[in-house]
């Protein structure tokens, strides 16, 4: 059975991220968070169809099989391959912005098909995170880009990678395509050229410092503005992806 055959015999249903080996017959227990979201929000019984995803590029037609206070199980009844990543791959270096700015760009970034995301340090960024504290919030971005793939379709989850200095992020890119959103200049997107891979850095608050443009430069980073008005560097991800995936992706 594929997607199109599982969704037509059950319609409408949940959809969760379950990092698990997804064949068919095989029978798994859902996670803690997972399982109080079926039976205790959603008030799901034994028998109910669910979509699960592996975050690998796997999705799986499964049903309940138990759905206890103590355990909630569901068994695999049709495998099939994602059918909803972007053929662009777009790696976002993205300034580590303060509250849930930071949230909100790895969101949307992921629900625009973005394929890896690295935060950054920044000259002008005031966001140092170290430790126990970075670990935190690198487990909590992943878990955010977790989330948006439920909600929109992916069965991919995008790496949310540890954070860099914008300097060691640079020494790594190799992308054929290479843009940093910077305000001052006149250019806009090198539409005469083909594109398969992309590297996008998006700068803080206030922008990039010319030390960082400066570094990006040498780094060919090509620098790009999307308008005449300044986007919040939340905002200014959402805009240049929509912008790349219309141009080379599935937009």
């Amino acid at each position: 059975m594929q997607a199109v055959d599982w969704y037509a015999a059950n319609g409408k249903m949940p959809r969760f991220y379950l990092p698990a080996t997804l064949s068919v017959g095989g029978n798994i227990a859902l996670p803690e968070g997972v399982a109080r979201h079926v039976t205790r929000v959603l008030r799901l019984a034994a028998g109910a169809p669910l979509v699960v995803f592996d975050g690998q590029g796997v999705e799986a037609g499964v049903r309940l099989t138990e759905a206890s206070r103590k355990r909630v199980t569901v068994s695999v009844e049709a495998v099939w391959r994602g059918r909803f990543e972007s053929p662009l791959q777009v790696h976002l270096g993205q300034a580590i912005s303060k509250g849930d700015r930071m949230d909100y760009a790895v969101q949307k970034a992921v629900e625009l098909g973005v394929a890896a995301i690295t935060p950054l340090y920044t000259r002008r960024g005031d966001v140092r995170l170290k430790g126990e504290r970075e670990a935190k919030k690198l487990a909590h971005w992943q878990a955010v880009a977790a989330s948006a793939c439920e909600q929109s379709g992916r069965a991919t989850v995008p790496p949310v990678h540890p954070p860099l200095n914008l300097d060691e992020w640079l020494l790594q890119r190799a992308e054929p395509l290479r843009l940093m959103l910077h305000p001052a200049t006149q250019n806009g997107l090198p539409t005469a050229r083909e594109a398969s891979a992309a590297a996008l850095l998006i700068g803080p608050e206030g922008g990039l410092a010319a030390e960082d443009i400066d570094a990006a430069s040498g780094a060919l980073f090509t620098p790009l503005t999307l308008g005449p008005r300044v986007l919040r560097t939340e905002t200014a991800p959402v805009v240049a992806l929509t912008m790349l995936q219309h141009l080379w992706g599935d937009m």
